[in-house]
């Protein structure tokens, strides 16, 4: 078994801000493809520059899970493209969502919410508790992660309830932050998890490294595309389960596609 990894990157801070361009000088998104690559993960690399932003459709059809940092250009992101991504996670594409992502398009609209919190660029400690040390997402971990250098992330975080919370971050200044938060879309699994601030190494962190891995295999769905998952089929009453007359009167043919 082969999990097909591609992790998405905007690309722009480092490019134009050098305390990023001297931590990730071949981007953040290689330094994340070299830390999760192994014997079962094979990882290829796609940025907002490219054509189609690197995620045509068929691209996006040879994807087992899908990582994404973003942070500068949200609103640059085609909605075509949007399109595309959520419809694969809804067949099981795994989605796993970093640190600023979580004011981008997709995950936005994978939850419904506003997705924000409150903020603070000072350089604080980080500490990561594990609340689930069951979870596959936490394996190899101890009781916390210490990220000396962190941007703080605290709550309200504007999202839906999870269906687990992994891990909670504390900060040096004092806040709190549901920093791991799994959920279900369709067949696709999505991960949310808030350390990566660009101009820290937190990357280069084996934990994190860990974390990423672990999330992976995790997001990982080995059943076939859920492919009609969108569809809404008009059934003829005559293709019930059990014998059927129709009764009243109806708004569309038999046949006929409803409204969407």
């Amino acid at each position: 078994m082969t999990i097909r990894a591609v992790v998405w990157n905007e690309f722009i801070h480092e490019q134009n801000n050098d305390t990023v361009k001297d931590i990730y000088p071949d981007g953040i998104h290689s330094e994340i493809a070299r830390a999760i690559a192994d014997d079962e993960i094979s990882v290829e690399t796609a940025t907002l520059q490219e054509d189609e932003h690197g995620l045509p459709q068929s691209r996006l059809d040879e994807t087992d899970v899908l990582l994404w940092w973003g942070h500068k250009a949200h609103g640059d992101v085609s909605d075509h493209v949007v399109d595309r991504i959520q419809q694969r996670v809804a067949e099981g594409m795994g989605l796993i969502i970093l640190h600023s992502g979580h004011f981008s398009k997709i995950f936005k609209r994978m939850m419904g919410t506003p997705c924000s919190l409150r903020w603070r660029e000072a350089g604080e400690r980080e500490r990561l508790w594990v609340i689930n040390p069951s979870h596959p997402i936490t394996q190899g971990l101890g009781k916390t992660i210490e990220l000396p250098h962190s941007e703080m992330y605290g709550e309200p975080f504007l999202v839906p309830e999870p269906m687990e919370t992994l891990f909670v971050s504390w900060y040096e200044g004092g806040e709190v932050f549901r920093s791991g938060l799994t959920y279900q879309r369709g067949a696709g699994r999505i991960f949310y998890f808030s350390p990566g601030h660009e101009t820290y190494p937190i990357y280069k962190d084996p934990a994190i490294q860990t974390v990423l891995r672990n999330a992976v295999r995790w997001a990982y769905n080995p059943a076939k595309p859920w492919k009609d998952v969108s569809e809404a089929p008009n059934v003829p009453y005559d293709k019930a389960p059990e014998p059927l007359e129709p009764k009243g009167a109806s708004l569309h043919k038999r046949g006929e596609a409803g409204y969407r």
